[in-house]
């Protein structure tokens, strides 16, 4: 083998062929066939040297010497093809490097054949494949990545090359409605909306990196808002263009409810403050260009506190949303309603002159009063309702609602469930009530308020027989203000029944005053409210003020007005009969002005009543007012009441009053209201005058 079968058989020079061997990067060696023991007759330098050898100490080593016998088990089948088949051999192994790295190689056994027979040796090429094997790995990884975030996607993607589509995900097909092999091979501008198809395309040629919302078409035709992110990729020698295609309709579709909430009422579903607000500044500026009017009407349903202080919260929700509802169809398509806010409404009203108003606001009236089911009841509410013109009533969105608002406060003072258009001197009367109204919650603090009293003497004698304790406002701006200018405001509000505990404490302590100065020895009167009177608690806090105060109840005596005793009997009794169990005298005020109220007073525990100052001033002379002057004395007589008459202020009426039996009498004539100070004065002198 070594002259004719081996190497030096070979036709050309063995160191040349060395030379060449070793320039190259593979791995080349040489073995005898199985007869001969498969021995190495050549290695080159890099063979040799991957098995820890050197080109002349290999020469001879089996191949399973040199590679050793697990290796050699491992290519045993790949040598036993090259024998006994005689044919070329090739083969992939992984090696482990001695730092624990993997590699590659690929092995090529060629069989040394004569002209016949088996083979009388082997060529083995060995080539370093790792690098490429890395490669293959890594973009097979890629592609296996690639494969795997397009189809876990939830968003729709797209690979074009040249503008055609080479691949899509089943999310952008399931988007598009088409099938994947309908969706290849087609230009990637074919679905996309034609309105779309310049920027698109624009877009596409410039070979732009780019995010930007479009729209694609279906294939049932529908148009699918989308968000377009472009990405160029190099794959491979290629330049692919990948399009992630996001479905915006659930955006679009959060976008305009947070847009819907933002300018709408979630109870009602109109427009709300904010919206209404830009609505009508808009119009003002149209109706201004035009020269046209405007009508604003502010609606406010009547005591709806009081239904969802009753009922609860969702029976009043339910109203509003019905009083929305019927509102809304008593409108013009043209018209605009909002929910301003709480139990409020405003209408704006196009183009309207002040009797279409008028019209539109007694329909709304009707429409709104009627009753509503809830839970198995009918309930109704009534509305007030303002109205402002523009241009006439306000040029701004913010004076047109201002003068409609008190407009409808004035309507709720005129007895609700009415209309009023914006009148400027009725407005200015409002105004002023409403400065007066804010000023009063803070006059108790401010300590604002005093009592001036007026003596009640005896007719037939003059005697000191009771004084009543008359309230007054020390206004920081106005002066001394009277009870008739503040009191039926201050009923109206909650502020009403502190100021009445005040009055009730105030004329305890000036009575525990001027008994312990030996002063007097009658009782004080103080006239109560009827906010007062239906207070839940009432008797207690009265209770209260008696204990607190060290005063026992026969020093103060209560004046209530004949129009409370038109309440419910039952309970206007039973409140007097506590007030007389804490020893409290109990009068009635203003008597003949009321109506119902005669039947009652044989079953109630009264002590007195006052001939009202309407009737004692005609007298003498007025035929009527002497009429029931007499009666009420003739009454109370047959009642055994004391009765007390208010308003003398001359010696005429005196007279008559004595004369027909009148118990009391109290007025100018006797003493104006004076204040604590003057009025002990008064006492004393009016006592040295009786004595003298």
């Amino acid at each position: 083998m070594a002259d004719h079968a081996g190497v030096t058989a070979w036709d050309g020079s063995l160191e040349t062929f060395r030379l060449l061997a070793n320039s190259l990067q593979a791995m080349i060696a040489y073995y005898d066939s199985e007869e001969l023991g498969y021995g190495c007759r050549f290695a080159n330098k890099a063979y040799a040297a991957a098995f820890g050898l050197t080109e002349t100490s290999i020469i001879g080593k089996t191949f399973t010497e040199i590679i050793g016998e697990v290796a050699a088990r491992e290519v045993k089948p790949s040598i036993d093809t090259v024998v006994n088949e005689s044919r070329a051999v090739a083969y992939v192994r992984e090696l482990a490097s001695p730092d624990g790295a993997k590699r590659w190689i690929e092995v090529n056994v060629l069989p040394n054949l004569p002209r016949e027979g088996r083979p009388v040796g082997a060529f083995v090429i060995v080539t370093d494949i790792t690098g490429h094997r890395l490669a293959t790995q890594a973009l097979r990884e890629s592609e296996e990545r690639l494969a795997k975030f397009m189809q876990a996607s939830a968003e729709g993607i797209a690979f074009h090359r040249d503008g055609i589509v080479t691949d899509a995900n089943p999310p952008l097909c399931e988007m598009l409605g088409y099938t994947l092999e309908e969706v290849r091979g087609r230009p990637a501008i074919d679905f996309v909306a034609s309105d779309h198809r310049a920027h698109v395309q624009s877009v596409l040629a410039g070979g732009l990196d780019a995010s930007y919302e479009s729209a694609v078409i279906r294939k049932d035709g529908r148009r699918i808002p989308v968000e377009l992110i472009g990405r160029t990729l190099i794959y491979g020698n290629e330049k692919l263009r990948m399009s992630v295609v996001r479905d915006l309709r659930d955006r679009h579709a959060a976008q305009a409810r947070i847009h819907h909430l933002a300018h709408h009422d979630a109870l009602t579903g109109l427009p709300n403050r904010m919206s209404f607000m830009e609505r009508l500044a808009q119009q003002i500026e149209q109706a201004r260009a035009a020269g046209k009017s405007l009508a604003l009407l502010f609606v406010d349903l009547d005591h709806f506190k009081r239904v969802n202080d009753s009922l609860g919260h969702l029976i009043g929700d339910k109203l509003l949303q019905t009083v929305a509802a019927r509102i809304s169809a008593s409108l013009r398509t043209i018209d605009v309603v909002a929910r301003f806010g709480g139990d409020e409404f405003i209408v704006l009203l196009d183009d309207a002159g002040r009797d279409d108003v008028a019209q539109v606001a007694h329909k709304l009236l009707r429409a709104i009063e009627l009753p509503v089911e809830a839970e198995g009841r009918d309930l109704s509410v009534t509305p007030s309702v303002g109205v402002a013109l523009f241009p006439h009533d306000g040029q701004t969105p913010t004076e047109l609602i201002k003068n409609a608002d008190t407009a409808m406060y004035i309507a709720k003072s005129r007895g609700r469930a009415n209309c009023q258009f914006f009148d400027p001197a009725v407005a200015s009367a409002a105004y002023d009530a409403l400065v007066l109204e804010s000023q009063l919650t803070q006059a108790l603090q401010r300590e604002e308020f005093v009592l001036h009293f007026q003596p009640q003497v005896r007719a037939r004698d003059g005697a000191l027989a009771g004084i009543e304790a008359l309230i007054r406002w020390m206004h920081p701006e106005r002066g001394m203000l009277r009870p008739d200018a503040f009191i039926a405001l201050a009923e109206q509000q909650r502020v009403m029944l502190p100021i009445s505990q005040w009055v009730l404490r105030s004329a305890a302590r000036t009575a525990l005053q001027w008994r312990s100065q030996g002063l007097i020895d009658v009782p004080i009167a103080v006239n109560l409210s009827s906010m007062q009177f239906r207070a839940n608690g009432f008797v207690d806090a009265v209770a209260q003020v008696l204990r607190e105060e060290g005063v026992p109840g026969e020093w103060l005596e209560l004046e209530l007005t004949e129009r409370m005793l038109m309440d419910d009997l039952g309970d206007v009794k039973r409140t007097l009969q506590q007030l007389k169990a804490l020893g409290m005298r109990v009068s009635v005020d203003d008597f003949g002005t009321g109506y119902s109220s005669l039947a009652h007073l044989k079953e109630l525990p009264i002590d007195g009543m006052k001939i009202d100052r309407s009737f004692v001033r005609d007298l003498p002379h007025q035929r009527g007012s002497v009429a029931i002057a007499r009666a009420v004395v003739q009454m109370a007589q047959g009642l055994s009441l004391t009765v007390v008459a208010e308003g003398v202020e001359n010696e005429e009426q005196r007279r008559f009053l004595v004369d027909h039996g009148c118990d009391l009498l109290q007025g100018e004539l006797i003493s104006l209201p004076l204040p604590a100070a003057e009025l002990a004065r008064w006492i004393v002198a009016h006592q040295a005058a009786l004595s003298a």
